[in-house]
C-alpha cells in the first residue's frame, strides 16, 4: 500500500508539473493556442449553422445577399485556399499552375464573368498543379454563371433555367498521363494555342491533379473559335492519382464530361442537357465510368460519343453502371474511328423511333469501328432498353441487339444507383430522377 502512494504522488507531482508549463506564445485574431504552444488558425464557420436564407460570414450568419465576393483576375501561383464565406468571380481564364495547390473548401460557389474567344473565363488546373475541391452532399461545390442569382446554401438557381448554357467557360483538368495523339503532350481543346498552361499527356499513368468531390458545374461552353467550345469539365492526361467522383454537369453549350486519354477513374457522374455530347471520350483514355446518369436535352447530340485512339498507344476504357434518358433530338451512342472499350450493365430509354430521323440508335461507325467489334477490343454486355412504341431491339441497336434486353419502364435491372445523387444535385431537386429506378 505504501509503495502504491509513493507512486501516485509522483505520478500526481509530474502531472502538476505539467499543468504549469506556460506558453509564452500571444496567439493572433482567428488562432488558438495549441498544446505544443503553437499558434494555429481556425475557421470561424466550422461549427456555426445557419438559417435558410443565411449564411455564414467570419462566424456570423449575415443573409444570402449579404455575402462578401472576391473577384479573381490573376492566376493561381503558389497554395490557396477559397472559404465557403465568399463567393469567387473568375474575371478570366484563371490557371492553377505547375507546383500550386488550390483548395475550395465545401460549399463555396464560384461564378464565370461572360466571355468569349480569347476572353472565355474557365478554371484551368495546369499539368503539375492540383485542385483539392471537396464539397459533400450537405455541401456541395457550385461552378456557375455570374448570371445566376445563386447564393450559398442554395442548390436550384433561382433565376436561371437548367437549358442555359454559353454563359461562362468550365472547369480543365491537365494532366502528364499518356495519350494517345499526334505527340506526347498537346494543346487541350478550349484553350487558344497561345497559353502553354494548356499542355496535356506525358508518362506518368499515376499522375495525381488533386480531388474533385460532390461539385456541380452549370451553364458553360463559351466559344472560343469556330466550332470550339469548352466542355462543363475536360479531363486531358488525368492520372489514377486524381480522384473524381460526385460530379453534375448541367446546362453545357458542348460535352458535358469529356476525357482526352489518361487513366483517370471517375464514380458517380450526372450529365443534364448537354448542348453536344454528354459523355465524350478521345485519345485511348483508359480508366472506368462508374455508376452515371445521362438526362438528354432538346440539343443533345449523342449520350455517348466513342472515339478510338489517335497514335500508336491503343487502350480502351470502360463504361459501367449508367442509365441514359433520351430525348426526341438524341443518339444513343456514336462508337467512331476504331472506338475501343468495354461498356456493361447500361439502360436505355426514352430514345426516338430511329426510322423517324435517323437518331435514338446506336452506331459503329466505320470500318476500324466495325474492325475493333469483330475482334472484341470494343464490346457490350449485358445492356437493357425501354424502347418507343413498335420499335425493335434490332433496329435501335443493330450489331450490339444480341447484347440487349427489352424491359417495360422501370423494370430495369442494370443501370445507376440515382440514390447517390439524392439532394446535392439540381437534377434531383428539380425531380429530374424521377424517371430512373
Amino acid at each position: 500500500m505504501k509503495n502504491f502512494l509513493k507512486l501516485f504522488s509522483i505520478v500526481l507531482l509530474f502531472a502538476l508539473a505539467s499543468c504549469d508549463k506556460k506558453c509564452d506564445n500571444t496567439c493572433a485574431a482567428g488562432e488558438v493556442l495549441a498544446e505544443d504552444c503553437t499558434c494555429i488558425k481556425t475557421d470561424p464557420c466550422a461549427n456555426v449553422t445557419c438559417d435558410a436564407g443565411f449564411a455564414c460570414s467570419n462566424g456570423n450568419c449575415v443573409s444570402v445577399n449579404e455575402v462578401p465576393t472576391v473577384r479573381i483576375d490573376r492566376n493561381v501561383t503558389s497554395n490557396e485556399t477559397w472559404t465557403k464565406d465568399k463567393i469567387y468571380i473568375l474575371a478570366r481564364r484563371v490557371t492553377v499552375t505547375s507546383g500550386a495547390t488550390l483548395t475550395i473548401q465545401a460549399g463555396t460557389v464560384i461564378k464565370g464573368e461572360a466571355g468569349s474567344g480569347a476572353n472565355a473565363t474557365a478554371l484551368l488546373v495546369a499539368r503539375g498543379a492540383k485542385l483539392v475541391a471537396e464539397g459533400t452532399a450537405a455541401s456541395p461545390i457550385i461552378f456557375t454563371s455570374i448570371a445566376d442569382e445563386l447564393k450559398p446554401g442554395q442548390i436550384a438557381s433561382p433565376n436561371l433555367e437548367p437549358t442555359l448554357n454559353g454563359l461562362w467557360g468550365g472547369v480543365l483538368i491537365l494532366g502528364r498521363a499518356p495519350i494517345s495523339g499526334n505527340a506526347a503532350a498537346v494543346q487541350i481543346e478550349g484553350i487558344p494555342p497561345s497559353d502553354q498552361n494548356g499542355l496535356y499527356g506525358g508518362s506518368d499513368a499515376a499522375d495525381n491533379s488533386g480531388s474533385l468531390k460532390y461539385i456541380s458545374i452549370r451553364h458553360g461552353g463559351a466559344n472560343i473559335g469556330e466550332g470550339n467550345e469548352i466542355n462543363g469539365l475536360t479531363l486531358g492526361g488525368v492520372g489514377t492519382g486524381t480522384v473524381i467522383e460526385n460530379v453534375e454537369v448541367i446546362g453545357n453549350q458542348d460535352d458535358g464530361i469529356e476525357w482526352f486519354g489518361g487513366t483517370v477513374n471517375v464514380r458517380n457522374a450526372i450529365v443534364w442537357n448537354a448542348g453536344d455530347d454528354a459523355m465524350d471520350t478521345d485519345q485511348a483514355w483508359a480508366g472506368t465510368l462508374d455508376n452515371f446518369i445521362v438526362i438528354c436535352g432538346d440539343n443533345t447530340d449523342h449520350a455517348l460519343e466513342i472515339d478510338g485512339p489517335e497514335g500508336t498507344l491503343l487502350l480502351g476504357h470502360t463504361l459501367r453502371n449508367g442509365s441514359l434518358k433520351g430525348n426526341t433530338a438524341s443518339e444513343m451512342g456514336d462508337f467512331r474511328d476504331g472506338a475501343q472499350g468495354v461498356f456493361e450493365r447500361l439502360y436505355f430509354f426514352g430514345f426516338p423511333d430511329p426510322a423517324t430521323d435517323g437518331r435514338g440508335d446506336i452506331s459503329l461507325s466505320g470500318d476500324k469501328t466495325l474492325a475493333t467489334f469483330a475482334a472484341g477490343t470494343l464490346s457490350f454486355n449485358n445492356l437493357e432498353t425501354t424502347l418507343a412504341a413498335n420499335v425493335t431491339v434490332a433496329a435501335a441497336f443493330k450489331a450490339v441487339a444480341p447484347s440487349v434486353v427489352a424491359v417495360n419502364a422501370q423494370a430495369n435491372t442494370v443501370g445507376a444507383n440515382k440514390a447517390v445523387f439524392a439532394s446535392w444535385t439540381w437534377a434531383s431537386v428539380a425531380n429530374q430522377l424521377n424517371d430512373f429506378k
